[in-house]
């Protein structure tokens, strides 16, 4: 038996290695540089973590997600193996000493972002260390024409000088054609082996649906398929929203997503890990680490920012090897609402070069100086001042933040949430016996609708502005209402924190880093185009759409998905149709969900038929939105 077999069956508790797994450790431990490329679930942490077990000395892992930096040196410590991670929010000193530990200590691993070797003290502390392994993890950031680009990695290619012969493995899970090569070059990967697992999964049936009823087609789907399932949404309102409607209907449901404290996560999640919920409605925040093997549905119901997430997302169905379906529903609203999500947001250059130079006004800061200064940072307050759109400033800050001009702490929240926490009837009766404070309570719920449903943060300026009232009026209110029990009231004192990581020159700062936000702008509108060409294009297999785009070749349909499933079906005899619809409501009154179900037809085709007998004025719509044959 292999010496790394052995660590696989001590440590992890597998009898085996997944495909590719054994041949990237085998290229790793004969000193060679290694690319892998392997979609989610394929289990690229074994990659680096059993080579490393293997050689003399330290794996240095460098990855962009701190969450999963933190899940992986967790894990690790859970089955005996040290590990650290250099992670943001550690002082200096306690820094040394981790340092200290990892030299002398006997450690294994030592994870830390990208940004932590443009600090040259801590450059100079990793050559000192036996470094036996460079892995470069979420490898896409690299290239600039990856989604994520930071350009803090290209500063990895400099540990090529300080380790010539120690091996670099570069992992990813999702890297169109381009990015590869991309990687490759920027990484100064020697000769690299490299691997490539199929983005092909045979039992994913990959289906798009029109439909202007969206939780209608969910209610059909999870009846007919009530296996565990997840359900991916937009933003933490339609999770509750989804949820709730789906409990109403008779299904365990549950919801997650970035907002929830780590006791609700956990709660949630167990629910639906241990199938005691059928579904999970999410966001894009749910889905790191996690590996249910009986996931039989993933629905998406609005569209995708683009196919590497949709592809990431969609294959958490189906991990048992068993058919699974990966669907998503759409209507012709969806790309207006796709374009104001991820198009219409995006900074253009004269915007950052504003944001900037607001910032520094904003801070007092005078030009040729502020390098190292730090400041708290509301960005409520700030777009307040100067008028600004919330998400499009967010934006570009973040960009600001990618590109190492500043740095914008990831704490970010609001100072204040809250949640009214008696009925609605009962609010309105106090506002009746409180004339004074109508106005600001007015303000709150028409701002936020759903602070009855959820902790809602809390943006104070704007209420104050929306009511015609101080910041400290609505304070003063807020303290009696919590008294009163009639919300339930948090105020947190964590604004983010701006540091300035150069000099403050304006244009020259910004000049720098634009032709990175044009490569930016321009690949979040192809990705977006490239997910409507999915969701549109009728003639193709779904399947081979995607593995198209990430560059795999393919003439053989997949036979599954809704193109090949529409292919092979009859077609329907719409005058057959027609006369069958005509038959049913001929004696009782049915709305058009009622009248799909009797006949097992498509939503579309059924709609269309029912379109066209009220044309030919065959049938009449009462005011109950029910159909009826004319006399």
């Amino acid at each position: 038996m292999s010496e790394a077999l052995q660590i696989l069956q001590k440590y992890w508790k597998h009898n085996s290695f997944r495909p590719l797994q054994k041949e990237i450790i085998d290229s790793v431990l004969s000193g060679q540089d290694t690319f892998a490329l392997m979609p989610t679930g394929g289990g690229k942490s074994i990659c680096f973590q059993i080579p490393a077990m293997i050689n003399e000395g330290i794996c240095l892992v460098i990855s962009p997600l701190i969450a999963l930096m933190k899940d992986q040196v967790a894990n690790l410590q859970k089955r005996n193996i040290k590990a650290i991670a250099l992670t943001g929010g550690i002082r200096s000193d306690e820094m040394i000493n981790l340092l200290d530990n990892c030299q002398f200590g006997n450690y294994k691993f030592l994870y830390l972002s990208p940004e932590r070797l443009q600090s040259d003290w801590i450059l100079e502390r990793i050559k000192n260390l036996p470094i036996n392994l460079i892995t470069i993890d979420e490898a896409h950031c690299v290239s600039q024409w990856g989604q994520d680009f930071r350009p803090a990695y290209l500063k990895i290619a400099e540990l090529k000088n300080h380790f010539p012969n120690t091996p670099f493995l570069a992992l990813t899970a999702t890297a169109t054609p381009k990015a590869k090569e991309d990687i490759i070059t920027q990484l100064g990967l020697q000769k690299p082996q490299l691997f490539q697992k199929s983005f092909a999964r045979k039992n994913i049936a990959y289906m798009v649906f029109q439909t202007d009823d969206k939780l209608f087609r969910i209610e059909q789907i999870l009846k007919k398929n009530p296996q565990s399932s997840i359900i991916y949404v937009r933003n933490r309102k339609s999770c509750l929203d989804i949820s709730t409607q789906l409990r109403y209907l008779g299904f365990k449901a549950t919801f997650y997503h970035g907002g929830l404290t780590s006791k609700e996560k956990d709660k949630n999640m167990l629910l639906w890990m241990q199938d005691e919920a059928q579904v999970i409605v999410a966001t894009n925040a749910f889905g790191m680490g996690i590996d249910k093997s009986n996931v039989k549905t993933v629905i998406h119901i609005q569209l995708p920012e683009n196919l590497e997430n949709y592809y990431q997302e969609a294959g958490r169905a189906g991990r048992n090897e068993e058919k699974a379906f990966a669907v998503l529903l759409t209507n012709s609203s969806d790309i207006i609402q796709a374009e104001n999500q991820f198009i219409n947001i995006l900074p253009d250059k004269a915007f950052l070069n504003s944001i900037y130079i607001k910032l520094c006004n904003y801070f007092q800061i005078a030009y040729g100086e502020g390098i190292n200064e730090q400041f708290s940072f509301n960005l409520n307050l700030f777009c307040l001042k100067y008028k600004f759109p919330v998400l499009k400033t967010y934006n570009a800050i973040q960009f600001l933040d990618r590109q190492g001009v500043l740095t914008l702490s990831h704490e970010f929240s609001e100072k204040i949430s809250l949640q009214f926490i008696i009925p609605s009837k009962e609010v309105i009766r106090y506002t009746s016996l409180n004339p004074n404070d109508e106005e600001i309570i007015l303000a709150i719920l028409r701002t936020y609708p759903g602070i009855y449903d959820m902790q809602t943060a809390f943006n104070l300026p704007l209420i104050a502005k929306k009511s015609n009232h101080t910041e400290t009026q609505i304070h003063a209110l807020l303290q009696k209402l919590k008294e009163k029990e009639i919300i339930e009231y948090h105020s947190k004192n964590n604004d983010s924190r701006i540091i300035f990581n150069e000099i403050r020159e304006d244009e020259r700062t910004i000049n720098r880093v634009a032709k990175y936000l044009e490569n930016q702008n321009k690949l979040k509108r192809e990705q977006l185009k490239s997910v409507l060409e999915y969701i549109n294009e009728d003639t193709v297999c779904k399947s081979k759409l995607i593995l198209n785009y990430f560059g795999e070749i393919t003439n053989t349909n997949c036979g599954i998905c809704s193109y090949c499933i529409s292919k092979k079906n009859k077609k329907t005899d719409l005058v057959q149709l027609s006369q069958e619809i005509h038959s049913i409501i001929t004696n009782e009154e049915l709305n058009s969900r009622e009248i799909q179900n009797r006949v097992n037809n498509k939503s579309d085709e059924v709609i269309f038929v029912i379109k066209q007998l009220l044309e030919n004025k065959k049938i009449i719509l009462k005011p109950n939105n029910k159909y009826i044959i004319k006399l």
